[in-house]
């Protein structure tokens, strides 16, 4: 059967339009990151403070989303990799979402902790939040090019971000029973922690939904790539 020419038009540039919105969720999304810990190790409030107000925008976007997926399925009917294209875009977009959930709280614990005196162990983070920076970089580059080795990648890096966390834990823990005084910031830092980790769990998720993208494989839960695929 043959596909009038205007609607595959309106297709591909409804397909087009849900990328761009991607896009500028992805790049708001790593922006609010980068700024959230800058405000906590360069003690800028004012940083803080607009991860705070941008995060609507985020929010919005993750609508937007969903409701021109919607009505592409409805009104096109995709199939094949057209259908998986559209259907994974709405899956990364609520992992951003929540990426930038993430970095508000991380933003509303910095702003905090900026009026009281510096706390020198804020420090510790930077290695943990650039691992994590990364990989939401790279997990959003391996959906935006359909790179399967580039998401195995940063599956396998996961572990090294949990581990990374895990010694933060540690130290922040024995900071806590040599400093009481300043155990209060240490529990902001250790929350700090544990939202960088969770920020690496959802860029994880983008990966598997880019590997679906590609492969038409799911590996939650288990799920593996062919032999072929994996090599």
């Amino acid at each position: 059967m043959k596909v009038d020419s205007h609607i595959l038009n309106n297709f591909q540039s409804s397909i087009e339009d849900l990328e761009v919105d991607l896009q500028k969720m992805t790049e708001l999304t790593i922006n609010n990151l980068k700024a959230s810990i800058n405000g906590l190790i360069q003690r800028d409030s004012a940083a803080c403070s607009s991860v705070i107000a941008s995060d609507d925008e985020i929010n919005e976007l993750e609508k937007d989303i969903d409701q021109k997926g919607i009505r592409i399925i409805m009104l096109y009917q995709p199939v094949a990799s057209d259908l998986r294209l559209v259907t994974s875009i709405m899956k990364v977009s609520p992992n951003l979402e929540r990426i930038g959930d993430q970095s508000v709280g991380i933003a509303k614990r910095a702003r905090k902790m900026n009026k009281n005196p510096e706390c020198p162990e804020s420090s510790l983070t930077q290695p943990l939040h650039d691992l994590a920076l990364s990989q939401l970089e790279n997990a959003y580059l391996a959906f935006k090019n359909r790179d399967v080795e580039l998401a195995l990648e940063v599956k396998k890096n996961d572990k090294d971000l949990n581990l990374i966390c895990k010694e933060l834990a540690k130290k922040l823990t024995k900071k806590m029973e040599s400093n009481s005084s300043r155990i209060k910031d240490y529990l902001d830092l250790h929350y700090i922690a544990r939202s960088l980790e969770r920020i690496g769990d959802y860029s994880k998720n983008i990966c598997e939904d880019a590997i679906f993208l590609e492969s038409a494989v799911d590996i939650r839960h288990g799920g593996e790539l062919p032999e072929s695929e994996n090599s």
